[in-house]
């Protein structure tokens, strides 16, 4: 069990795992905060954005795996097979999800109740991996929730469809899902899940898709986000689970909904209004507190 070997390491090691995790995730995080740019200069339907961003990723991961064969290490009994299979499915449905609760609901609705995943992540733990979830972890998913209802707070939503937002509940509760099946077993192999991930979006998403229709332009953006962006950001993300309890993880990917905003202003200059501001304060602020507040105590319990 994933918690009988945690308890068994060294208390030094311990330390390191946790430290080296939060730098996994935030880095990961960090490069896939670019995701909302990149979708925005490629100027094309949601739709053959997840086709392509998912067929590129599933390429450039393949072809990765391929190289790194002799170091890769697979599955070794039905159980790690069936854990991959699940997580690739969880992760390859999420942007289909992601699409189909956008178009049926406002995006203010769907992000706010997307950050509940953290809620769902240490639920999940608790449940099946008996993890407990610290104080800290739990007051800083409650700020960085309020952060995120309070970025969209001004949003001037027309209403909303039960079924769009019965899609981001399915979403935030996959991605807690997903978290906790590679923190229940970490040995499953990233780069063929990431494949499997990949080959799963973009065929869920290819019979609503018009992938040969794009602009020239449009193609070089999906590129360098299917080729670079997403499987070097996925990488990341999937590797934390291995030094870090899934409620943490899912906790930094709230960074993102402050991130994203930013580099779109940066880059066309799309203004950020106050709510944003100040709700980004929060996210970062409780993020940055609860990463400070885990070190220290890491630090003083083993040395």
């Amino acid at each position: 069990m994933q918690k009988t070997e945690t308890l068994t390491m060294p208390l030094s090691q311990q330390s390191s795992d946790h430290a080296r995790g939060m730098l996994i995730a935030a880095t990961g995080v960090l490069i896939l905060s670019f995701d909302a740019l990149l979708i925005r200069l490629a100027d094309s339907s949601v739709y053959n954005v997840a086709f392509w961003r998912g067929a590129l990723t599933c390429l450039a991961t393949l072809l990765l795996t391929i190289c790194l064969r002799r170091r890769q290490q697979w599955p070794n009994s039905a159980a790690l097979w069936a854990a991959g299979a699940a997580a690739g499915i969880c992760y390859g449905l999420n942007t289909w999800l992601f699409v189909f609760s956008i178009s049926h609901t406002s995006a203010a609705n769907t992000v706010v109740i997307l950050a509940s995943a953290p809620l769902f992540a240490a639920l999940f733990s608790r449940l099946f991996l008996g993890e407990r979830v610290s104080r800290r972890t739990l007051v800083s998913i409650c700020v960085s929730i309020g952060g995120v209802l309070l970025v969209f707070a001004g949003s001037s939503g027309e209403g909303s469809s039960w079924r769009g937002d019965l899609a981001a509940l399915i979403l935030a509760a996959n991605m807690g899902v997903m978290f906790t099946l590679l923190r229940r077993f970490p040995t499953v192999p990233r780069l063929p899940l990431i494949a499997f991930s990949g080959a799963f979006a973009a065929l869920i998403s290819w019979p609503m898709a018009t992938p040969l229709s794009l602009e020239a332009s449009s193609y070089g953006w999906l590129a360098l986000m299917g080729l670079i962006q997403i499987p070097l950001a996925t990488v990341l993300i999937m590797t934390a689970p291995r030094y870090l309890p899934s409620a943490e993880v899912s906790l930094f990917m709230l960074i993102e909904t402050v991130l994203g905003p930013v580099w779109v202003w940066m880059a066309l200059g799309e203004t950020t209004g106050v709510h944003t501001l100040l709700g980004g304060t929060a996210i970062l602020g409780a993020i940055a507190t609860n990463t400070w507040l885990a070190l220290r105590r890491s630090k003083e319990r083993y040395g």
